[in-house]
């Protein structure tokens, strides 16, 4: 973990100065509280990735429609890779779709993800005001209502996901996962600082809202059509 840690150093260490600048901002208005700091944020990184999370959306939901199309020429074509690798460009081409973009922009956010797991698990509260029941930010919730919230904000974030997909494997696939993910994130919720934990709610949240936007206008059509 230290190696992976010091990858990331440089990124932590921009964030953990930015989390610091915006937690004195916020004092000279009254509101001294990395908690309140950690949420705005991460509320201001979440609205910056914004472009990518609508590409990477919309990219898994054009993979996901294309499915049943990809499994008869997986079965049409089994015997045959060289044709099938050929008619799965065609497909992918035809549809506008490209089968990476819905990682890379996962990999983009990804050393940010990493950077704001380490720059909270580290930080020192020591000497900040108690936010809401939480005596330190440093230790975990000793009430556990934060690693509730994580897997209770999980559930919704997964059940989303799989809301949108149309392939009857795929949303088998995330019904599973919509259960067990939740569980493991509330599990190690139990351990992780609260400062950290409150950064996971904030960025479920966030996930929740832009993706209940990106689609508002085709839940809208559906009412209307039924």
């Amino acid at each position: 973990m230290d190696f992976i840690s010091s990858i990331f150093n440089p990124l932590v260490q921009l964030l953990e100065f930015i989390l610091g600048l915006f937690h004195d901002c916020l004092s000279t208005v009254g509101l001294e509280s990395y908690g309140v700091a950690i949420i705005v944020l991460t509320a201001i990184i979440k609205m910056i990735f914004y472009p990518l999370t609508v590409k990477q959306v919309k990219s898994m939901k054009a993979m996901q429609e294309l499915q049943p199309k990809m499994k008869k020429l997986q079965e049409k074509f089994k015997n045959d890779p060289k044709r099938l690798q050929q008619e799965m460009g065609m497909l992918y081409k035809n549809a506008g779709v490209n089968p990476l973009a819905g990682c890379l922009p996962l990999l983009v956010q990804m050393p940010f993800l990493m950077a704001m797991f380490y720059a909270l698990q580290r930080i020192d509260y020591g000497g900040d005001p108690t936010f809401l029941w939480i005596m330190n930010l440093s230790n975990p919730d000793p009430y556990y209502i934060l690693p509730v919230l994580s897997a209770i904000s999980t559930f919704v974030v997964q059940k989303q996901t799989s809301s949108a997909s149309s392939s009857p494997q795929m949303q088998m696939q995330m019904k599973i996962m919509s259960v067990v993910m939740p569980l493991f994130i509330g599990w190690i919720s139990c351990n992780f600082a609260a400062g950290l934990v409150i950064y996971w709610i904030v960025n479920n949240i966030m996930q929740i809202l832009q993706q209940w936007w990106m689609y508002r206008h085709e839940d809208t059509s559906a009412k209307k059509g039924s």
